[in-house]
């Protein structure tokens, strides 16, 4: 790569949001507030990735209202399979608990408490007096319950962060930040394709190393994942002189946002501290939720709030697995249940851990010297069941990896097949979960399953499953229905710019009658995909009223927050009818 490639590639890094297509909107605003509370609640309260039906949740308790999901669960809950309820429950239970027979006991002594380490770390401003904070911080301060749950859950991950911003010499701010992006949920998938705790983007993620494949996404893993965002944080202070405010933006946002916003103030004469600075509503009120929150972790008790002592050493340990290794297997060896594996070790989507590695796995402390001699009596060849498959009449790899819940380039790889050519009679090693798939209720086909089996709770229309076609995209099957590019995507655990391969099932709750959808169908003859360069004194109105398309529709086919100002040269994708449109 030429140095113009590594520069060019860093610039596009750093001057594009960890999470700006993936943050919270109005869209996702806190619609939900307490009935008998005052809080000012609008499009300048927003929440986290995965924060919604938490926050519903806490309302509705708050308010007396009876709820199924009365513990505050997200979308963890929603993503596993119906018949598995009892038992997802539980792996919630121990997320939002954040304590269980693997965590330590005992109330950890003051000087010992992970709190009071983390006040020691505070560095930015908390005296700041702007009604963005007042805003934010009468929202946190009025809803404690929230912040209980929110720490609970994040409880078996902040030591390490904890430690990591000290080690770092970073504010202890920072630590808090995963509650504005996901409100700790190591599983949280916004809709904008950012995903795990930090909510990083395909794109940052790839840069900063995060690998994401069939068998895992490194973005959901605790460690690397922290290292590459406390990375970015520290790339970005250094860009903007060690102002962290300004650093937070760009993490929000994308620095070419906050420059941009710098230039303009500067040419103007007015001050170029984030306070001052026009940015994009969501950014405007990033900075001041982390402050609040320092606020009220600085002081708990001045706000109402208690927070249960934590105590002040690793939760988890990193063990050296050396070669890749069934899920339920590293449970027996380490004398764990199969969720604390999958809650410390998010990033796996599968049964297993990937057979490229990394070949590591995160366990309790006070379990890890059990798992490693345990793994010491394990033959490696052991660690993951097989399958010696006899290839019949009519077989290919496609069909026999939809046989075994696996990929056509897992078996390739495993078999060395470099091509596509098998032949009857051939013997193939398959890779196989060693239990049942009750056993991994939190594998992402099972999370996958309870979300599709849940998603319609609170939905209305007739529920129907849609296979995909080819040629098929979210708008097209939304607009036969009758629901939002959004809610589609939402039910089906993605994001509307996540790739449709044809023959995936999508469920989704229908509001169009039998006859408007075959009509529908008809119809999508004459709608046409057309790109459109944003001129200078365009808007969205503008633009949809010459396209003859709805605002919503352009901002659901482009991932846009209508808030935000377009940009002259701004490239957008419309679907437009050719009877209708200029």
């Amino acid at each position: 790569m030429t140095v113009r490639s590594i520069t060019a590639l860093l610039l596009a890094s750093l001057l594009c949001g960890c999470s700006t297509l993936g943050l919270p909107s109005a869209d996702n605003a806190a619609t939900t507030a307490n009935p008998d509370d005052d809080t000012p609640v609008n499009d300048s309260v927003m929440v986290a990735a995965g924060d919604d039906d938490l926050i519903d949740a806490v309302d509705e308790q708050d308010a007396g209202v009876a709820t199924d999901d009365a513990d505050g669960s997200t979308e963890l809950d929603d993503a596993i399979a119906e018949s598995l309820k009892t038992k997802a429950e539980d792996a919630r239970e121990r997320l939002n608990a954040g304590k269980d027979d693997d965590k330590p006991s005992g109330t950890a002594k003051q000087n010992d408490d992970l709190w009071a380490r983390l006040r020691d770390m505070f560095e930015l401003d908390h005296s700041v007096d702007n009604p963005r904070v007042q805003q934010q911080l009468a929202w946190y301060s009025s809803h404690p319950k929230y912040i209980q749950r929110v720490v609970d859950r994040g409880s078996r991950y902040l030591y390490y962060i904890v430690d990591q911003l000290d080690r770092r010499n970073m504010p202890g701010e920072l630590a808090l930040l995963p509650i504005v992006e996901s409100a700790f949920d190591p599983f949280a998938y916004s809709h904008g394709r950012a995903a795990g705790m930090w909510q990083f983007i395909p794109s940052t993620g790839k840069y900063f190393g995060l690998k994401q494949s069939w068998w895992h996404d490194q973005r959901r893993d605790i460690v690397a994942s922290t290292d590459a965002a406390l990375d970015y944080l520290e790339r970005l202070s250094e860009r903007f002189d060690g102002d962290y405010t300004l650093a937070l933006a760009s993490y929000n946002s994308g620095a070419g946002t906050v420059l941009n916003a710098i230039r303009d103030n500067s040419r103007h004469g007015k001050p170029t501290d984030f306070w001052s600075l026009e940015l994009p509503q969501e950014t405007r009120v990033y900075v001041p939720k982390l402050i609040a929150l320092a606020k009220i972790f600085a002081d708990p008790a001045a706000y109402g709030i208690s927070l249960e002592p934590i105590e002040d050493k690793p939760y988890f340990a990193v063990v050296d697995t050396g070669s890749q290794i069934d899920l339920a297997q590293a449970a027996d060896l380490a004398d764990v249940d199969i969720d604390e594996i999958y809650l410390l070790n998010p990033s796996y989507n599968r049964w297993a851990t990937s057979p490229d590695g990394p070949h590591r796995l995160l366990v309790p402390s006070d379990h890890a010297d059990t798992f490693r001699k345990g793994l010491a009596h394990i033959d490696p060849k052991k660690r993951v069941a097989w399958r010696n498959y006899r290839v019949v009449s009519g077989d290919n790899l496609n069909k026999i990896a939809k046989q075994f819940n696996t990929t056509t380039g897992v078996i390739q790889q495993v078999n060395n097949i470099s091509g596509s050519f098998i032949k009857v009679g051939q013997r193939l090693l398959i890779p196989t979960a060693r239990e049942g798939s009750k056993e991994y209720v939190l594998s992402a086909s099972q999370r996958l399953a309870r979300k599709q089996a849940r998603s319609g709770s609170h939905a209305s229309g007739t529920r129907i499953t849609h296979t995909v076609r080819s040629g098929d995209t979210f708008w097209d099957i939304a607009r036969e229905n009758g629901v939002s590019v959004r809610q589609l995507a939402s039910w089906n655990g993605m994001a509307p710019g996540d790739p449709l391969l044809p023959g995936k099932k999508l469920v989704l709750w229908s509001k169009a009658p039998r006859y408007a959808v075959a009509s529908t169908q008809r119809d999508r003859t004459m709608v046409r995909k057309v790109g459109y360069h944003v001129r200078k004194g365009d808007s969205l109105a503008a633009i949809a009223s010459r396209f003859s398309v709805n605002v919503s529709d352009i901002a659901s086919w482009n991932d846009l927050n209508t808030a935000r100002y377009l940009q002259p040269g701004q490239s957008l994708v419309l679907y437009v009818d050719i009877r209708t449109s200029p």
